[in-house]
């Protein structure tokens, strides 16, 4: 049996067994003396506590908790055998660079939720754990209020999104671009440079925009701020259900005559250069992205000195091209790693992966999303003797 459905069989069962100890108890307690004491007596029990009065008909009591956690259990947050959580099963231990996001027990350690010092991770955390309950309900999360971002801004939280912001902000920021590549020649493969990314599912930085610092912006561009949205839909909670992290459809229908979020359109500018404003915005970034990868490629046949080949499931991600075949050169049975990195080539990549590794970007932060793109567009054409304006694509 795969640990996944093991421990969901475990879960059930001990939520079963809870339930039937609760029948037991309520089995054993007095009746109150009249319907109206019961009924007040009611609306202050405990969430797990039955109404004192029969008959009981036990698949039709509603348990709050329980569908918190049957949502739960549905969600990736609890997925033991996903890559997220079982990447460390072989090793046994999870790094301490990675077990804050990856493990709950790793998760309060970093906080100092469990009685250690706040800010670190000391060893290493046995792998194996998820995102369970303690991590986001763990009482002593109130007294998280800021989280420090990977550009170095420390930004304020309540505790309802202080889990949010501590595992969905990345890794890495513009700021990281700009100390690797210092002052090296814009054009010049240096065998010390290599692909940059963000890591992944990185909603909480890149909905924070400029001000958060997750992209790399280039000088003399302005970039959009954190996407406030609609007053009353400015948080990870206002889409998202807390437990199974389900979009709330029925938000978006407040405003938008759909509730698929990739189908909402919140510009009258065809970003993409097709002047098809019917579709969601969300296709303008696709097709922009397309554009941007295309580009890169072509930069690195053209100036960088060495075609390449980019597969989105194998890190680092670009291979080597030196036949210009479209298949990545072999060296010993494996794909020979792309050595022809210049700094700009290394801020288009950056730019392009943190795009792409917020999928949701085109509701999160979408103008930033594509003038990110834009601009990493423009200015690998301008080393290739191009214009932007040729592609049609608006920033």
């Amino acid at each position: 049996m795969q640990d996944s459905d093991r421990f969901r069989k475990c879960t059930l069962s001990a939520l079963a067994a809870g339930l039937a100890l609760t029948l037991l108890a309520f089995a054993m307690t007095p009746a109150p003396a009249t319907a109206q004491e019961g009924a007040d007596s009611a609306d202050t029990l405990p969430t797990y506590v039955l109404p004192p009065s029969g008959p009981f008909s036990p698949e039709r009591v509603e348990i709050p908790n329980m569908r918190a956690i049957s949502a739960w259990i549905r969600s990736g947050h609890s997925d033991a055998s996903s890559e997220a959580f079982s990447h460390w099963n072989d090793d046994g231990e999870i790094p301490a660079r990675c077990a804050t996001c990856h493990a709950g027990a790793g998760f309060r350690d970093f906080h100092g939720l469990d009685g250690t010092a706040p800010g670190s991770i000391d060893g290493t955390i046995p792998a194996g754990g998820v995102v369970d309950c303690a991590t986001c309900h763990d009482p002593g999360l109130g007294a998280v209020t800021q989280i420090t971002l990977p550009s170095g801004v420390e930004h304020p939280v309540t505790s309802a999104e202080a889990a949010c912001v501590t595992c969905h902000q990345g890794r890495a920021a513009g700021q990281t671009i700009t100390d690797a590549i210092a002052d090296k020649p814009l054009d010049t493969p240096d065998a010390e440079l290599g692909a940059i990314t963000p890591h992944y599912a990185i909603a909480a930085a890149s909905s924070l925009g400029s001000y958060g610092g997750l992209g790399f912006h280039y000088p003399d561009k302005s970039y959009s701020g954190r996407f406030l949205h609609a007053k009353p839909v400015d948080s990870c909670l206002s889409c998202h259900n807390p437990h199974s992290l389900e979009v709330a459809q029925d938000t978006c229908l407040t405003c938008h005559q759909t509730g698929l979020p990739a189908d909402i359109r919140i510009s009258r500018v065809s970003y993409d250069g097709s002047g098809d404003l019917a579709k969601g915005i969300s296709a303008d970034i696709e097709a922009n992205s397309r554009l941007l990868m295309d580009t890169i490629l072509d930069y690195a046949s053209q100036v960088a000195g060495l075609a390449a080949v980019y597969d989105a499931h194998s890190r680092p991600y670009f291979f080597a091209d030196a036949n210009g075949d479209g298949l990545a050169d072999q060296k010993e049975g494996r794909p020979v790693v792309y050595p022809n990195w210049t700094p700009r080539m290394v801020q288009a990549v950056y730019n392009y992966k943190v795009v792409t590794s917020d999928k949701a970007i085109f509701v999160h932060n979408p103008h930033y999303a594509l003038e990110l793109l834009h601009d990493s567009i423009e200015d690998l054409l301008t080393a290739m003797g191009r214009d932007v304006t040729q592609t049609g694509i608006q920033r």
